[in-house]
């Protein structure tokens, strides 16, 4: 089934059920446009074959950025090179959604102070400031920001937009009854805490054309004591797929409990697990009648292709063997290949390296292949994990200096 394609809701039709979920790419200039790397390593994602490529964490809120290099669409955006992005992704027949998203209260400090969050409840993390409560003027004013987005992003090229309400950003706070502690009309009740999300695709779809992709990602559970539970996830799915929505993709997690972003060592004696938000979905998929997707885990084409034969999920969401082999959707259509990259494994359990590394290595990988085409794995990860935190502090450095010398 990973060969078939998929007509959505909208009647776009993806070419097959293979997906680049969002990374956090994370390679736009200080004034926070698409640069030619990142321009030229979406041209090589089209190009290896998946049906659907979606964007990394484009901002709708310059102030409210997840990392100072992040792509914002907004009016001071270089419409040029939005364009330029969008064709590259389209060049092979791949479709590209611009994943829009706000950091909310994951905004890091040194970007802003006192970021705009649902709620006071401060990130449990070192670098992140005192966020300042939304009032209802701030949150309806969150949804012309991202209805203007997705109309740009439309004017730009891109076929939809994915709306990220997980992962712990300000959508997803508002849906989690552990931070979402408000006792207004936006918080409380399930219904209460998806009335900000309820609106901005309401806002979204009203923006573009009918034949736009309007997508939204969904944490299955928080992963926290107190948090979202799979079981108000479905009660969100069914709320919102009353708004025209064209998918759901499942996650989870956020950066407090990060389990999207888990892997297992070859090292560790539990048995290594793909598709780690397959079950949630299942609860997912049937609650709506819109197509699903999975993200997580997923790196053996059996279980790709069991999941997809069983009903569990209609689509394929892949993040990190993009980054290692972007071509690896053809050699898994030619049978040249029937395991992904799996380089993850190869690294120590999570326990003995610092918080974060696995991942910044993998950042790191990227950055490499935008310059070079191609990335290299036999960079240690703790020497790839500091040198990407070397970069993210140069880059914020840039922003901070860019926007002093805009004042």
């Amino acid at each position: 089934m990973l060969f078939t394609s998929l007509t959505l809701p909208n009647g776009r039709i993806l070419k097959n059920r293979v997906v680049k979920s969002g990374l956090s790419e994370a390679l736009c200039d200080s004034k926070n446009n698409p640069t030619n790397d990142l321009i030229s390593i979406f041209k090589r994602w089209s190009q290896g074959g998946a049906g659907l490529l979606i964007t990394g964490n484009i901002m709708v809120d310059r102030w409210h950025l997840e990392h100072a290099a992040n792509f914002v669409l907004d009016q001071s955006t270089n419409f040029s090179k939005a364009s330029e992005l969008a064709n590259a992704a389209k060049i092979a027949g791949s479709l590209v959604l611009a994943q829009l998203s706000h950091a909310g209260r994951q905004t890091p400090k040194a970007i802003n102070s006192t970021p705009l969050s649902i709620s006071n409840l401060k990130l449990d993390l070192q670098g992140y400031g005192q966020p300042t409560v939304a009032t209802e003027q701030d949150l309806i004013g969150l949804a012309d920001q991202f209805s203007s987005s997705a109309k740009i992003a439309e004017k730009c090229g891109f076929d939809g937009v994915e709306i990220h309400a997980a992962h712990g950003y300000l959508l997803s706070s508002s849906l989690s009854p552990r931070i979402n502690n408000r006792s207004d009309k936006w918080g409380g009740s399930v219904t209460n805490r998806t009335r900000l999300l309820q609106i901005i695709l309401q806002r979204v779809r009203s923006a573009v054309s009918k034949d736009f992709i309007v997508a939204v990602k969904l944490n299955s559970s928080d992963f926290q004591q107190g948090g979202l539970e799979i079981s108000e996830s479905v009660q969100i799915a069914s709320i919102i797929e009353k708004e025209k929505i064209d998918f759901i993709e499942v996650s989870g997690g956020n950066f407090e409990s990060p389990k999207a972003y888990q892997y297992t060592s070859l090292k560790e004696s539990t048995k290594t697990r793909e598709a780690y938000f397959l079950d949630a979905a299942k609860n997912i998929k049937e609650a709506v009648g819109i197509p699903v997707m999975v993200t997580g885990g997923f790196r053996s084409r059996s279980i790709m292709e069991e999941a997809l034969s069983s009903s569990a999920t209609d689509l394929i969401g892949i993040g990190r063997p993009f980054i290692i082999d972007p071509s690896f959707p053809n050699k898994l259509f030619s049978g040249v290949m029937s395991v992904l990259p799996t380089n993850e494994r190869n690294f120590p359990p999570a326990q003995e390296i610092p918080k974060g590394a696995v991942l910044n290595w993998f950042c790191d990988q990227l950055r490499i292949q935008g310059k070079t085409g191609r990335g290299d794995t036999n960079i240690p990860l703790l020497h790839g994990h500091n040198r990407y935190l070397e970069q993210s502090d140069e880059t914020i450095r840039h922003l901070i200096l860019h926007r002093k010398n805009k004042k």
